[in-house]
């Protein structure tokens, strides 16, 4: 299998930095989860990925579809953006758990670990579906 970033280098820059930011967040993601909890580089780590999962969402919900005929806009969006909406409220609850009124540190992780999941991971795999462009990137035209 070989690797073609023309497609995604093609691409418009907000969806060339949602694909990057993505890649790097599920990378450090992995790390993150493995990694000792409660240090100084779990704590640093946390926010750069906190970072870019909000890159990840904001730049997701630019990715559309052409325009439809009657100039709406739910024909320009797919099903894959409930994940926008469920990622940034998983960064709303867990930073909800670490700094809010009621802070409960040690439960942070379920739902970041719930947007890493369905964020990344399931998101990811869709958008790996023929017609898009992380198909073309991996698989070919």
């Amino acid at each position: 299998m070989d690797v073609d970033l023309t497609p995604l280098l093609a691409a418009p820059w907000h969806i060339q930095v949602h694909a990057m930011s993505a890649l790097a967040a599920l990378l450090i993601g992995a790390v993150q989860f493995a990694a000792p909890k409660g240090t100084l580089p779990h704590k640093a780590i946390g926010t750069l990925w906190l970072g870019l999962m909000a890159v990840v969402a904001v730049s997701s919900a630019f990715i559309v579809g052409p325009p439809s005929e009657d100039g709406g806009v739910l024909g320009r969006v797919s099903f894959i953006h409930v994940f926008t909406v469920v990622t940034a409220l998983g960064i709303i609850d867990g930073l909800r758990y670490l700094f809010g009124r009621k802070a409960r540190v040690k439960r942070h992780w379920k739902p970041f670990l719930g947007i890493y999941i369905g964020g990344l991971v399931i998101a990811g795999a869709f958008a790996f579906s023929p017609g898009r462009i992380m198909h073309e990137v991996v698989f070919g035209g």
